[in-house]
């Protein structure tokens, strides 16, 4: 399904984006090592083989930011290497430890997430937008 993911080090407006996915971003389809990583090293990696295996539609930062919003306030989930361990923030929520329940964790304010530059054309082929129409016969 269209779970759509990003991924941090660090939280905060000055965090740093390491890449997006468009489909299964949610906790099952995080692999477990990263989630559970020792160390920041283990979480990129972790990342870094996601990207390389999976028909998810991984975004890297040269690609640029792949959503038709400017912040991860929208995105299903954010997931975060910082202070020693994974965070996870569904839909704009605190960030909670990994493991925890992120439903329905209370908004968080700006500056919770760093601002991306909102690509020209949203319906770009990594947006993970879907655009759904009925043909009239």
């Amino acid at each position: 399904m269209g779970t759509r993911a990003d991924f941090y080090v660090g939280r905060g407006e000055s965090a740093e984006w390491i890449g997006s996915i468009a489909w299964d971003g949610d906790e099952d389809g995080f692999p477990a090592e990263a989630l559970k990583a020792a160390d920041e090293t283990s979480f990129r990696a972790a990342v870094a083989k996601l990207a390389s295996s999976t028909d998810a539609g991984f975004t890297e930062p040269k690609q640029g930011w792949p959503w038709p919003w400017d912040t991860s306030h929208t995105t299903d989930y954010a997931y975060a290497w910082d202070s020693g361990s994974c965070w996870v923030s569904r839909f704009g929520g605190e960030w909670c430890a990994s493991g925890t329940n992120p439903e329905g964790a209370a908004k968080m304010g700006p500056g919770a997430f760093p601002r991306m530059k909102v690509p020209d054309n949203p319906f770009h082929e990594r947006s993970g937008v879907m655009v759904f129409g009925i043909r009239p016969r």
